[in-house]
């Protein structure tokens, strides 16, 4: 660009010179008054723009190289435009309102690959996490810190509440049927452990044949009372069972007593030798067991992670409760941000700037709007050359 403009000056030149002893009452004084004008013009945008950067060749003129001297000035200035205008709470939260960000957060994690891109990432630096926690400082935090924080704890009432609540839900159906399913299975496929107790357990005196049909029929009774309490949500020794647990919740809410003892052995469990290693190995088999699981890209806990950063997407897209919510929320931490570090964040500006060179300052930002500055000069020498023009014309006319 800066050779385009020296060569529309050189043309302009040329044309002067080739001009100017030609007959100027005609076309040709235009020509020439034109050309005349054009380097005028040419030659003083060229100034004009040299002068932001450095001396006119090289001569310390008055008020030049304005950018090298004034870095520091700018540097504050445009630190001061930008949280001024940029890095205002109210503008943040108008371009945040306007970008709907909880909306597209929720059509781009709803793509399968993006989700699995986002559960990759975060597996990543949850794995660095893990790796970073010496078995050392689980240790000191358990012993010093979490044992005792729990010792000091009033876990009674808390307990009995819970336990309450799940017995009055019956949130702990599933696991009663879990274990009598369990049960039924093992006794079905492991007859000889069940009789061979038994066995052991028959008088001596008793003869064999008979110890065996006993047993056997025992046995027989056994799988089939472990069936009918599997199959019948309201068997007898279900209701019995929450009869007591509800009984225990409310010895534990209630009674003094049982609290006392409850406590107290809470606090041997907890201030036991071993209950920091017990903590110690309990975090060494969870950490092994997740980062297991974590490094399989088709363990069940990697797929559900990711099929549920889908449904989060899902819901973000059709939700729109769910999509004010978030856009809320990212507008509050973006104004509380901005209104708190905005000016801490600027200044990264006026730091850098004030850190460069003065003549590199200049050279980057000529650099970077450098064809605009040249169009200057190329629209100086186009418009002094009409102007030249216009002045001539009126003093042809004034004549």
């Amino acid at each position: 660009m800066k050779t385009v403009a020296l060569s529309l000056l050189g043309l302009a030149a040329v044309v002067y010179l080739l001009t100017l002893r030609l007959d100027h009452t005609g076309v040709w004084g235009y020509v020439n008054t034109a050309a005349e004008a054009a380097m005028v013009g040419a030659m003083a945008d060229w100034f004009a723009v040299t002068a932001l950067f450095r001396h006119p060749l090289g001569v310390p003129i008055p008020h030049t190289a304005i950018i090298p001297r004034k870095k520091d000035e700018l540097a504050g200035s445009l630190q001061s435009f930008f949280a001024d205008n940029f890095l205002t709470e109210k503008v943040v939260r108008e371009r945040l309102a306007s970008a709907h960000l909880a909306r597209r957060l929720g059509v781009w994690l709803q793509d399968e690959a993006h989700a699995r891109r986002l559960v990759v990432e975060a597996v990543r630096l949850l794995k660095t996490a893990l790796n970073k926690v010496d078995d050392e400082d689980v240790l000191a935090v358990a012993t010093d810190v979490l044992l005792p924080r729990l010792a000091q704890e009033r876990a009674a009432p808390m307990t009995g509440a819970l336990l309450e609540a799940i017995v009055e839900d019956h949130a702990h159906t599933g696991l009663v049927d879990l274990i009598m399913r369990e049960l039924h299975a093992w006794l079905g496929k492991n007859p000889t452990y069940f009789t061979a107790v038994l066995h052991d357990r028959a008088p001596r005196w008793s003869p064999h044949f008979v110890n065996q049909r006993v047993v056997s029929a025992l046995y027989w009774q056994a799988l089939d009372w472990v069936a009918a309490v599997r199959d019948d949500p309201d068997h007898p020794t279900r209701q019995a069972l929450d009869a007591l647990l509800l009984r225990i919740a409310t010895d534990l809410t209630t009674d003094e007593a049982v609290q006392a003892r409850a406590e107290g052995l809470k606090v041997k469990l907890l201030t036991h030798p071993q209950a920091g290693e017990t903590v110690l190995s309990l975090w060494r088999n969870l950490r092994v067991s997740l980062s297991d699981s974590l490094d399989d890209p088709d363990s069940t806990l990697r797929l559900r992670v990711v099929s549920a950063v889908e449904s989060l997407g899902a819901s973000l897209t059709e939700d729109q409760a769910q999509q004010a919510r978030v856009d809320a929320l990212a507008a509050d931490a973006a104004g509380y941000l901005v209104a708190t570090y905005g000016r801490e964040l600027s200044s990264v500006i006026s730091h850098t700037i004030r850190q460069w060179d003065g003549r590199d300052a200049a050279n980057r930002i000529e650099l970077y709007v450098g064809r605009d500055l040249q169009f200057i000069r190329i629209n100086g020498t186009v418009v002094g050359a009409l102007v030249g023009l216009v002045i001539h014309a009126l003093t042809q006319l004034l004549q």
